[in-house]
């Protein structure tokens, strides 16, 4: 049974990888992806502000150390409460590609086009087989467009296609109003890979403080559905590969993201909760689907259940929608 994959130009054995997480602040650990059988590994991010506090000593163009940004800056963690910082981390990148045969992909984490980009030439220099690009941000300025902030986010990606010769894949929030022609932009923009979705981390209360209180929840195989959606519509229709993140725990969430397009499924909460041993339970639970079902290769596996043989894709989404309001029953 044939279950190789393609993803941004990286031939894999298997659909199932390892996402950013804290598996990759260590060697070890990811040599333990890697011996789980772990077919290639997202390393953890490297933030703007990490970048930019190192080279230029300012966070989002404010010096820290001035008392009338102080205030505004001191939620931002201290220098050494980051796992690595940005020269360590390209050294981890060096040490990890030594140490280990799956690919090695580094991440970004930022905002916007600035000098901190320059930093991905030196992720290339260091041996990394692509680059995952995380911009994330909740918008507070009601002065700015939606226009300007997928403008902004073309042109990165054009800007590192010019400079870059490793692939480049995007990571994106769902919260576009045309999440469709975002892709296709990115896609003439030259990204080599989408990664559906970034989870965008909700601040809670707390009533005791009155204070907010950031925290992260691991995800369920509820999150699933709104990514299946976008695979299926997405599938056949741009260039770029597509991987899934988030909502996958279990071997039939990840049999459903490969039906819907995926070439790829980074997992991560699974990772956190049942360690790296979990990898080998998505193989075999795939396997086992794909014998039962007599599949002998992923091209016969994905996109099955997409939109792309959909004459009217518009029309079928706004059906389901309407059939999925009368399915409740008392």
């Amino acid at each position: 049974m044939n279950m190789t994959t393609a993803y941004i130009g990286l031939q894999l054995p298997h659909p199932f990888m390892a996402g950013a997480s804290p598996f990759g602040y260590h060697l070890d650990t990811i040599k333990r992806l890697e011996d789980a059988g772990c077919a290639a590994v997202v390393l953890h991010s490297l933030f703007e502000e990490q970048i930019t506090l190192a080279t230029d000593g300012r966070i989002r163009h404010r010096d820290p150390l001035d008392p009338q940004f102080a205030a505004g800056l001191a939620d931002f963690p201290e220098v050494d409460e980051y796992p690595l910082g940005p020269q360590e981390y390209a050294a981890h990148i060096s040490q990890v590609k030594a140490a280990v045969k799956i690919p090695v992909v580094g991440s970004l984490n930022g905002t916007c086009a600035e000098s901190w980009l320059s930093f991905s030439r030196i992720i290339e220099q260091a041996g990394a087989d692509g680059l995952e690009l995380n911009l994330y941000e909740v918008v507070t300025d009601l002065n700015v467009s939606s226009l300007a902030i997928e403008h902004q986010l073309i042109e990165i990606v054009r800007e590192l296609k010019r400079t870059l010769k490793i692939p480049i894949a995007v990571k994106l929030s769902p919260f576009f109003a045309a999440f469709g022609n975002i892709a296709r932009q990115l896609d003439l923009a030259g990204a080599d890979g989408l990664v559906l979705f970034n989870r965008f981390y909700q601040p809670d209360i707390d009533i005791r403080t009155i204070k907010p209180s950031p925290h992260v929840e691991l995800s369920t195989s509820a999150e699933l559905l709104l990514r299946l959606r976008w695979l299926a519509i997405l599938y056949g229709r741009v260039r770029p590969s597509l991987a899934v993140t988030g909502g996958v725990v279990t071997p039939n969430d990840g049999i459903k993201a490969l039906l819907a397009g995926a070439d790829a499924v980074q997992m991560v909460s699974a990772l956190l909760r049942h360690g790296p041993g979990c990898i080998s339970g998505m193989r075999r639970g795939l396997e086992q689907w794909m014998e039962w079902n007599k599949f002998t290769s992923m091209d016969e596996v994905r996109g099955r259940v997409s939109l792309k043989q959909t004459i009217y894709p518009a029309a079928f989404e706004r059906a389901n929608y309407i059939r999925a309001l009368q399915s409740w029953t008392h």
